[in-house]
């Protein structure tokens, strides 16, 4: 299982960015996917999940409204649209998978067991 997280950089408060991962050693129409993201002296946090089977997503209240997760099936790869950003979104957001979690939710509150290496996010005038 492998994934790959790109797209990350640097933005002007309101401004829109669009994460990717690639994945490898599974496919998308069954486990949960997600995006996690590291701020500086915080903790990580689940940011959006994805349930590949039902297409069921969660999350966080910080980024509900302004996040959306997808996913493209033919290109094994998902998604994280991130729009109306914030300075409090800066982080390192790495994408991850559990293929033994199918829930969305579960995902985003626990610690998945495959993770990708982070891509930095930062949300700056």
């Amino acid at each position: 299982v492998q994934l790959q997280a790109s797209g990350g950089g640097l933005v002007q408060p309101g401004g829109s960015l669009r994460l990717s991962c690639s994945v490898s050693g599974f496919l998308l129409n069954r486990p949960a996917v997600g995006w996690f993201r590291q701020a500086p002296g915080k903790e990580r946090e689940g940011v959006s999940c994805l349930s590949t089977w039902n297409d069921i997503t969660h999350y966080s209240d910080s980024v509900k409204g302004r996040f959306t997760i997808s996913r493209d099936t033919a290109k094994n790869t998902f998604y994280l649209q991130m729009d109306n950003l914030r300075s409090d979104d800066t982080g390192v957001y790495y994408c991850a998978a559990d293929l033994g979690h199918s829930s969305s939710y579960a995902l985003c509150t626990t610690s998945p067991s495959d993770w990708g290496k982070g891509t930095l996010v930062t949300v700056s005038s």
